[in-house]
């Protein structure tokens, strides 16, 4: 197999999972660990990916799939992660969460606890926390324009953020990198979290083992805004030592 059909092979399977090891390409297309470097290598200079230990991930922006496709996917990791960001958290602290399908997971696990002010622009998130009996929590949901996520947005919602002074923001971005930090691909989201993050003492941010090493368009936190990760820990990717160095606090789910 010439080269340039092994380059856009291992391309066209990387722009479908986003990540692939040095043994999956092995195995893919049948060659040695020598080529599958040499080409990993190529694809890095031409910028297709980036190398990082034991792989390769695409550099292309991440885009999200639409809310009710991420509400399906992951869930059991997502739930894991959820439940540590709980155990962070304690009565009397009001905290920011954001729209998403992590965070509407985060939601139904703070039926656990009581006493918080939660602030959100996620309707899911504030359906679930009503859910049942009703919130434990004194639930504040932002005004703005609806969108079909379903969320709030808009300078509407960014006005209200800007009222409030919260103790933790609770985020889950497109992305997140060890150097690009985290990223989102729509600016509206982008630009909630990142005033949700400078109108809170602390940053949490959440994010399934898919979302590692991921970079989409816009960056809404640098590394150093970010006081911690929550993540599972990805099994065929040896990232962690790279996450730990970088980041302030890890704690993998």
């Amino acid at each position: 197999m010439l080269q340039q059909e092994r380059l856009h092979r291992i391309h066209t399977l990387l722009l479908q999972v986003q990540q692939l090891s040095t043994e999956r390409i092995m195995q893919e297309l049948a060659i040695s660990r020598e080529t599958a470097r040499r080409d990993m290598i190529t694809l890095e200079h031409t910028g297709h990916a980036k190398r990082v230990h034991g792989g390769i991930i695409c550099t292309q922006a991440v885009a999200e799939a639409p809310l009710n496709v991420r509400h399906g996917q992951m869930i059991k990791e997502k739930r894991a992660i959820a439940k540590v960001a709980v155990q962070q958290l304690s009565a009397g602290q009001t905290i920011f969460i954001d729209a998403g399908s992590t965070t509407a997971i985060l939601a139904e696990e703070l039926r656990t606890l009581s006493g918080l002010t939660i602030i959100t622009n996620g309707l899911q998130v504030a359906l679930n926390l009503n859910a049942g009996e009703g919130s434990k929590h004194e639930l504040i949901l932002l005004g703005g324009e609806i969108t079909t996520q379903p969320q709030t947005q808009g300078e509407q919602t960014i006005s209200e953020i800007q009222r409030y002074h919260a103790d933790i923001a609770l985020l889950s971005p497109a992305g997140i990198d060890p150097h690009a930090g985290a990223t989102s691909y729509q600016p509206a989201e982008a630009n909630i979290a990142k005033a949700m993050i400078q109108n809170s003492r602390q940053t949490f941010i959440l994010a399934d083992e898919r979302k590692l090493n991921q970079v989409s368009r816009i960056q809404y936190a640098k590394t150093s805004d970010i006081d911690l990760l929550i993540s599972n820990q990805n099994k065929e990717f040896q990232l962690t030592a790279e996450i730990e160095r970088q980041f302030k606090h890890v704690i993998w789910a």
